[in-house]
């Protein structure tokens, strides 16, 4: 088993505590609200909701992936961080095991936010993801983000 490790950063105008709440603390109820063609919805199998859970992210009939689960390893509203692991779905495939997620969210320019993720693909045997391969994950990933921006770009008093 190997680990491939990539960073990624994005900036936004919206503060981290409100990206946080939204991105974090609120996506099971937003996201599927936001992207409902792509998301069904999401659902804890096991615990609380809260660290040491797992949830479900089921996508609609038709979509390339069915189901993805997480187990939440960190909610941290006081350093604006949590960490995550995908243990089960589709896109692992017959190479990843697992693929771990670190964000953290900062303060940045004029009270905006940089957001800053760490993906590590802990993978099968001796294969190594590529950049191409990540990229459609991250992609993902960065549409999520961008849906939930645009939210709080027009609803200023949502997670205020």
């Amino acid at each position: 088993m190997g680990v491939n490790t990539y960073t990624y950063e994005s900036t936004t105008t919206i503060s981290p505590t409100r990206l946080f709440k939204a991105l974090v603390l609120d996506f099971d109820n937003l996201v599927p609200k936001l992207l409902s063609q792509h998301v069904k919805n999401n659902e804890t199998i096991e615990g609380d909701g809260g660290v040491g859970s797992i949830k479900q992210m089921n996508f609609v009939e038709g979509s390339p992936i069915k189901y993805l689960k997480h187990k939440i390893h960190v909610i941290d509203d006081k350093n604006l961080e949590t960490k995550y692991s995908l243990i089960e779905g589709d896109v692992l495939g017959d190479k990843l095991e697992s693929i771990n997620y670190d964000i953290k969210f900062e303060a940045y320019d004029n009270g905006g936010c940089v957001y800053k993720t760490t993906t590590e693909y802990h993978t099968k045997g001796d294969h190594v993801v590529s950049e191409e391969e990540h990229n459609v994950g991250k992609e993902r990933i960065v549409n999520i983000s961008k849906a939930v921006e645009a939210y709080l770009l027009a609803n200023p008093s949502a997670y205020a």
